[in-house]
């Protein structure tokens, strides 16, 4: 597996994530260490996750993921052969949300202990708060990052203007840069991050990692009609919106690839990530071991520049 730099952070990354946001909702702590094993065999060691995944199921507080990773890590030995990312911010319940400083220093802490660790490789904003002034937040990852506790940071779901002034701030102020972006990125959602945000994110060398990379699994192909979408709870939840004429056009042309390279359609769709020359490494996940090969197949395919065309074609 061939490492790629994330950012200026220093830290060198597979060019594959493995999103982590099914554990405890989808897939249940025996089932999730049977993906985590088959995907390190996989020479994946960059992983990603959140406090609030999954506070959205009934009777979960936030925190369910984290914690299977956490005892994972213990049980296998392995957390020096872990990249691990988590994410502060979103809404957790009774007032515990946003990038102020003194929820920042409580809620590492609650992240530290569910994920069994002394140190989070990438610790991420996972949304903006405009409540909060950028130096404040900085300053408190600053705090952490001299600690010991966190490595280097990163930013999720900003908007280009927010980013560039934060990475300006840092530049200014000698606080800690975020070294890598998370933004929502596909062959079927393109326009928020193409444009203003990736030239922010080429113009500073900043790191990107996409989420919801396969589309809630609409770019997998199993989802061609509405009889397909009680498939997963995924798909009930994301797919209607991409069944149309556009996303009829994307399936068609990932058939196309997939019939001309003999890879999955979901392997195609992270090739297509990954011929973007300012995507380090799309986020992708799992609920099954076999599927992991499928994410794996797409840092081994490289895609013709006729294929990249097409595909940008159908999904313009």
């Amino acid at each position: 597996m061939k490492m790629r730099p994330l950012g200026r952070s220093g830290l060198n990354v597979p060019p594959l994530c493995f999103g982590c946001n099914v554990f405890g909702w989808t897939v249940d702590e025996a089932a999730s260490f049977r993906l985590l094993d088959k995907v390190l065999e996989s020479g994946i060691n960059f992983l990603d996750t959140a406090d609030v995944y999954s506070r959205w199921v009934p009777g979960h507080s936030g925190g369910e993921s984290e914690t299977i990773i956490g005892k994972w890590m213990k049980l296998r030995g392995n957390r020096d052969r872990i990249i691990l990312a988590t994410k502060v911010g979103m809404d957790m319940g009774d007032g515990k949300v946003g990038l102020k400083a003194d929820y920042i220093a409580r809620a590492v802490e609650d992240s530290l202990r569910r994920l069994q660790t002394d140190v989070i490789d990438l610790y991420q904003s996972h949304k903006d708060d405009e409540t909060t002034p950028q130096e404040e937040t900085l300053a408190a990852y600053d705090r952490l990052i001299k600690a010991g506790k966190v490595r280097v940071i990163g930013a999720s779901n900003f908007s280009a203007e927010r980013l560039q002034a934060a990475l300006e701030l840092s530049a200014k102020s000698g606080l800690p840069r975020y070294e890598s972006l998370q933004p929502e990125y596909s062959l079927a959602e393109r326009a928020s991050y193409e444009g203003a945000l990736q030239r922010v994110c080429e113009n500073y060398g900043v790191g990107v990692i996409t989420f919801f990379s396969l589309a809630a699994g609409f770019l997998t192909g199993k989802y061609r009609s509405e009889a397909d979408f009680g498939k997963s709870p995924r798909g009930q939840r994301g797919i209607p919106k991409y069944m149309n004429e556009r996303g009829m056009r994307i399936l068609a042309a990932l058939d196309a690839v997939a019939r001309e390279t003999g890879a999955q359609q979901a392997s195609i769709a992270l090739a297509w990530l990954l011929a973007k020359p300012s995507v380090t490494a799309p986020i992708a996940s799992a609920t099954k071991p076999e599927h992991v090969d499928t994410l794996v197949a797409a840092t081994q395919l490289a895609l013709t520049a006729d294929q990249v065309a097409r595909l940008d074609a159908a999904s313009a």
